[in-house]
């Protein structure tokens, strides 16, 4: 499976669900949309002359991308990236005050409520990349910051750029992070001291550190090399069995929230049905003949 960024692969997201066309992507103002090769979809920030900053319109044309992705049967993997010099910058500060102001009710509870809602958007707009079956890489360079961070911990693999550093932003602008942060990042790098650190501070993480405590798995030297080395793996991940690849992640994320037991006996019920699929008998013929995985016609999923 060739792992080349072709014009000829875009997507056109005009219909309720992706189909191929050429040209870019027309429907979404913060979000770029391609596929680079068979099975794989690009998902870009697309505001580089703002920093990627992320506004309320990304919140929802982040759910609409990934619900999409979700059922698309051509898409295995995802790759996440930033478009410009950086990642992301985080929230839009001039466009959260705006929304926080017109939040209305009659008194404190109904405006509270209305508040509550507010966030669980925000929070939906990362949940919905975990709770997509497709695996998303996260490709980072320059800036990752507030907001940023809460995207790429939602994501299953997370690379970067030497260039790249890390800020849990929030408690500089008078806020404790609410929609993801503080949940998962210490479940991705293990170490509550570590993230007490960097959340209570706001002290930037460079690329050494973030390699070194497991926020990332690899580092590139420039973003060319890293959006290659993604689309290397991204093809590797596709080229495998949907059913696996998909129930694998499923599962990690289940045992990640629920205890070994738990997670034993869901993984026993998952695959006493998967287990009757065609794949692991042509994973296994493959195997015998010494063939590679990318060699076994898959059926989509």
């Amino acid at each position: 499976m060739a792992a080349m960024m072709t014009s000829e692969g875009r997507m056109s997201l005009t219909g309720s669900v992706m189909s191929s066309a050429g040209g870019s992507t027309t429907r979404f103002t913060t979000l770029s949309v391609t596929r680079p090769a068979d099975g794989i979809t690009h998902v870009e920030l697309n505001r580089p002359d703002k920093s990627n900053a992320m506004i309320r319109a990304f919140w929802s044309e982040m759910v609409d991308c990934f619900n999409q992705i979700a059922v698309d049967p051509r898409c295995r993997v995802v790759i996440f990236s930033g478009a410009g010099k950086l990642f992301s910058t985080g929230i839009d500060l001039m466009d959260l005050t705006s929304d926080i102001r017109q939040l209305a009710g009659d008194d404190v509870a109904r405006v509270s409520w209305n508040l509550r809602r507010f966030i669980t958007m925000g929070q939906e707009t990362f949940s919905v990349i975990e709770k997509c079956p497709k695996p998303v890489i996260a490709a980072v360079h320059g800036a990752c910051i507030g907001e940023g961070v809460d995207l790429i911990t939602a994501c299953d693999i997370r690379l970067c750029t030497q260039d790249a550093w890390f800020q849990v932003k929030e408690v500089d602008i008078g806020l404790a992070a609410d929609v993801g942060t503080l949940q998962r990042l210490p479940r991705v790098i293990g170490s509550r001291s570590l993230v007490s650190e960097l959340a209570l501070t706001a002290r930037k993480m460079f690329s050494d550190e973030a390699k070194s405590c497991g926020l990332v798995s690899k580092v590139f030297a420039d973003k060319e090399a890293m959006m290659a080395g993604a689309l290397e793996m991204a093809s590797e991940i596709a080229g495998r069995s949907p059913v696996a690849v998909q129930g694998t992640k499923i599962n990690l994320i289940y045992s990640r929230d629920h205890s070994v037991p738990d997670s034993l006996d869901y993984m026993a019920t998952w695959n006493m049905s998967m287990l009757q699929t065609h794949d692991v008998l042509k994973s296994a013929q493959a195997a015998m003949e010494k063939k590679s995985p990318a060699d076994v016609p898959f059926s989509n999923m």
